[in-house]
């Protein structure tokens, strides 16, 4: 296959990737109705990992031998993705809405901006600082509204779902360079695993020491969390974590984060005809400043002012 071909098919799985990860956020509100943030992810990535077992057993996939020096090349990786980015993902959607959360992610092209200018010496042009600081203009005005709010939880919320957003950036900077040392299906694997094993690990210790480990099963009795969870686990942990994978070997990573900027849009509409949230005028305005920076940031190429 040319390397033009490859290209096309990374950007058409990215669209799907946006998609994917765009409703994830309605996903996982739904089922922090039933379980914890912890348990959630346990039993998110048991899915995940069970697809790929069935994969492997009816021969779809061929996983290459086990090997400590390819588990501890890819743990740096997989500690910002999936571990930290699904964690402070989680924990901050229990504090925050579908809405808030999708306006967050949008500044994901705008760090990756900022990350690639830093420290790999990047030039942008003066439109693009303009986009920068537009955007962080915007998140700066939720953060001050939400923690001037009542809703103390939500400011809490903000901040979770900013750290989870750092950690997608460091995981793209990251996983160019591992993407030249293992396939796309080893990377997907072995971080899908390494997942299922840490959160699996910390949900059991803890619900054994408080004595609740009922409750670590309780959730899987319900259709709609069972749904979640397969939706969460296969769709927007397995095949998306292999769809950027694989995008991240044929195209430059600050492009793959442009195709965040789709999925905020995808959120924001879900929360509202799903989950029925209410849009508050500050994130309407805050949301509108981070788009409008996105947009003026991918106005034209980096290049030195």
């Amino acid at each position: 296959m040319s390397n033009i071909s490859e290209q096309k098919l990374a950007y058409i799985g990215l669209i799907f990737m946006t998609a994917i990860i765009g409703l994830s956020f309605i996903f996982v509100k739904i089922g922090l109705r039933y379980a914890s943030p912890m348990d959630l992810l346990a039993h998110r990535f048991t899915a995940g990992a069970l697809s790929i077992g069935v994969l492997w057993v009816f021969g779809f996939i061929k996983l290459s031998p086990f090997s400590w020096s390819k588990v501890k090349s890819l743990l740096l990786l997989s500690l910002f993705y999936p571990l930290l980015f699904f964690a402070f993902q989680t924990f901050g959607m229990e504090y925050s809405t579908a809405s808030e959360a999708g306006i967050i992610f949008a500044t994901v092209p705008i760090i990756t901006l900022v990350v690639a200018g830093v420290f790999l010496k990047e030039k942008t042009t003066l439109i693009q600082k303009l986009g920068i600081t537009l955007s962080v203009a915007g998140i700066a005005y939720i953060i001050y509204r939400t923690g001037s709010l009542s809703e103390s939880g939500s400011f809490k919320g903000v901040v979770l779902l900013l750290l989870s957003v750092f950690s997608v950036v460091v995981y793209y900077t990251l996983g160019k360079k591992i993407s030249l040392e293992f396939s796309t299906l080893e990377i997907t694997v072995w971080m899908t695993l390494l997942a299922f094993i840490a959160f699996n690990t910390w949900s059991i210790i803890d619900h054994f020491q408080t004595g609740t480990i009922n409750d670590f099963y309780r959730p899987l009795k319900q259709k709609e969390f069972l749904w979640t969870v397969l939706y969460l686990g296969v769709l927007s942990s397995v095949v998306t974590s292999f769809l950027t994978n694989f995008a991240l070997s044929k195209i430059p990573a600050s492009q793959i984060a442009v195709f965040n900027n789709l999925s905020p849009i995808i959120t924001i509409l879900g929360g509202v005809v799903f989950l029925g949230e209410t849009l508050h005028h500050y994130q309407i305005i805050g949301g509108i400043l981070v788009i409008l920076g996105v947009f003026m940031t991918q106005m034209s190429n980096r290049k030195k002012l």
